[in-house]
Parts: C-alpha cells; sequence; structure tokens
C-alpha cells in the first residue's frame, strides 16, 4: 500500500519538476526507482520509458501553448525521431551492464548539470 502511494507521490514530484522546468521525469524518477524502490537500471528505465506511452504532458503542454511558448512543428520532428530513437537506445541499453549503465546516466547527469550551472 506504502509503496502504491510512493509511485503517485513519485509522479506527482516529476510533474510539477516537468511543468516548472520543462525536465524529462527521467532525471527524478530514474533515481527514486533505484535508490528508494530497488530497481535495477534496467528496470526503472523501462519503466519511465512505459510511463511516456499516455499523453502525460498534455495539460502542462497546453498551459504553454497557450501563452504560445510552444514550437508545433519542432515537437512533431523531435517526437518523431524520439520514436525511433528510443527504441534503437533501449536496444543499446540492454547490452550494457547493469553497473556501466547506471554510472553512464550519472555521469550525463552531471555533465548537463555542469553545463546549465556553469555556461551564460
Amino acid at each position: 500500500m506504502w509503496q502504491n502511494i510512493a509511485f503517485v507521490v513519485t509522479g506527482l514530484a516529476a510533474g510539477i519538476l516537468s511543468g516548472l522546468f520543462g525536465i524529462g521525469g527521467g532525471i527524478l524518477i530514474i533515481p527514486v526507482l533505484v535508490y528508494l524502490f530497488g530497481m535495477t537500471q534496467h528496470l526503472a528505465q523501462g519503466t519511465t520509458l512505459a510511463l511516456m506511452i499516455p499523453p502525460i504532458g498534455l495539460f502542462a503542454a497546453w498551459a504553454y501553448y497557450k501563452q504560445g511558448n510552444v514550437n508545433i512543428l519542432a515537437a512533431g520532428l523531435i517526437c518523431l525521431g524520439f520514436v525511433f530513437g528510443g527504441w534503437l537506445g533501449a536496444k543499446f541499453a540492454h547490452a550494457i551492464p547493469e553497473l556501466a549503465l547506471r554510472r553512464s546516466f550519472g555521469v550525463l547527469l552531471a555533465v548537463v548539470a555542469a553545463k546549465m550551472i556553469f555556461t551564460k
């Protein structure tokens, strides 16, 4: 029971951060699933990708669209690339050992964080 509540709270927090900063939920959800729920990196990544299947960002995107802050063409084209890129990335991820995958994810987060903090 507590785990189901914790999943909802995790989704709520990720949704708030996504709407606030435009970040993907994986930045929060994957570490939470690995460290709080004990999932493997592969299981956490697969679970996070599965939650993107429904249009979870619909209301947040609508709020931005109403303010004139959505480029529909860019979103559609990126979505097209994301569909095929996600499939290829998922195939490659299964060939990478658990520890290497988790560390690679951590390096990606650190590089993005450093870029955001130290550049104008």
